[in-house]
């Protein structure tokens, strides 16, 4: 069986409240995500095409979504503080928090990913669907999500990794603008 694979780099902000001093004042990496796509079924040589699927395409929203919404976000936790302090001082500002439950760990980051891609895929109907990500938070770090992330993931189905727009998170004044 092929596989797609698509590496983007992005640089973003974060707070680790939980994980100690150190982590717990907002600090920023530059990162690295690999997405790796896999056909639904078998995909032989056909003698025509001969591809899976379309590069461009395959990762053309993808990489939209990555460089227009994760790159340069600040990622907090939905119970920090500072997000408070977006919603009431800077809303304009809050499409550029990307928010999930507890820490914005790089395994969160991973398995959020893999269900951002798998919803896109799906919109896409290519057939494909995300086999593996890895996050590279540092030359020296990486986390890699394989299965199901529904197996990892907290939160009903209707948080923003599940969903095929371009959001990074659930806030209604983030995406105010644009409805």
């Amino acid at each position: 069986m092929f596989s797609l694979v698509f590496t983007r780099r992005y640089c973003m902000g974060h707070r680790l409240r939980r994980s100690g001093p150190k982590c717990a004042v907002p600090h920023g990496h530059n990162s690295y995500v690999k997405v790796t796509l896999q056909g639904d079924k078998p995909n032989p040589i056909d003698g025509g095409r001969n591809d899976v699927a379309p590069f461009g395409f395959a990762k053309a929203r993808w990489h939209k979504w990555i460089d227009n919404h994760v790159d340069h976000a600040l990622h907090l936790d939905e119970a920090d503080p500072l997000l408070a302090f977006f919603r009431e001082h800077e809303p304009e500002l809050c499409s550029r928090l990307l928010v999930v439950p507890g820490d914005p760990t790089t395994e969160m980051l991973a398995a959020c990913f893999a269900a951002k891609a798998n919803a896109i895929l799906a919109d896409q109907g290519l057939g494909l669907t995300c086999a593996r990500v890895e996050v590279e938070e540092t030359p020296t770090n990486t986390v890699v999500f394989e299965g199901d992330p529904a197996d990892a993931l907290p939160g009903g189905a209707e948080r923003w990794w599940w969903r095929a727009d371009m959001a990074i998170n659930d806030l209604p004044e983030a995406y105010a603008a644009e409805t």
